[in-house]
């Protein structure tokens, strides 16, 4: 079994092959991951992997707060993950390659960077400044009838965008700006629809693309359903997602 090993980036979010991760990275333990990840020559990946949490805080409390004023704050690389990191992660996540990583003069970092392949996460150290981990890739498998269920996932989410943005404004998302790759589809549907991190999570674990289509096929149905039986949706709000704090 082949395995790498990255710094490791928990988020209250799922980044999945593709898509694009902005970053604004100030707790102490990232910005060392963000210098470190700078040392690496430009003509080079400069990777670390993103995991969802499960149990646990993205920023760790900086201060005393309920129900003890008087607690010390957590300190260090796994600071509000618990006794075993590992455990507080989802097990399947993404590499991001970071594109851009840029410093400001607070010290504090501005990073953009896209999800390139999915990895399990076998094991967690929290011995240096920052988390790192040993990953697994793995494989994308198509299955069976990729195609065919991706042009009706396509055609589904075509549906659910014109629900969303309301019978008299303009789609979402162009025609010529869809892709037709099945995984492509698959993840950037993922991406795109209104979901909680569970399922999110669920669909960039899938054992494969077709398994994935079919799950989002039903999801499409189902919310398209629920958005056409509600007299009106606050479309342009519902359709932003926040930049993650770190």
């Amino acid at each position: 079994m082949t395995t790498v090993r990255l710094p490791l980036f928990p988020l209250n979010t799922v980044l999945f092959p593709g898509l694009v991760l902005p970053l604004n990275v100030f707790e102490e333990r990232y910005r060392a991951m963000m210098r470190e990840l700078l040392k690496t020559p430009e003509d080079e990946p400069r990777q670390f992997a993103v995991v969802a949490i499960r149990d646990g805080h993205e920023v760790a409390p900086s201060a005393p707060g309920l129900p003890d004023p008087t607690a010390v704050p957590e300190r260090g690389p796994a600071a509000g993950f618990g006794a075993d990191p590992l455990r507080a992660f989802h097990k399947v996540g993404c590499v991001a390659d970071a594109a851009t990583i840029r410093e400001r003069p607070d010290g504090t970092f501005e990073v953009l960077a896209t999800g390139t392949t999915r990895v399990r996460l076998l094991s967690v150290d929290a011995s240096g400044p920052f988390l790192t981990a040993e990953l697994e890739p793995l494989e994308e498998d198509p299955g069976e009838e990729a195609e065919p269920l991706a042009e009706g996932v396509l055609r589904a989410f075509r549906q659910y965008q014109k629900r969303l943005a309301g019978a008299r404004e303009r789609s979402l998302t162009s025609d010529a700006e869809l892709p037709d790759e099945p995984s492509v589809v698959s993840y950037l549907v993922a991406a795109a629809m209104m979901l909680d991190t569970p399922t999110r999570q669920r669909l960039l674990q899938a054992p494969d693309t077709a398994s994935r289509l079919r799950d989002e096929l039903k999801l499409l149905r189902t919310e398209t359903a629920i958005i056409r039986s509600l007299p009106s949706l606050p479309a342009s709000e519902l359709t932003r997602t926040p930049t993650s704090l770190n």
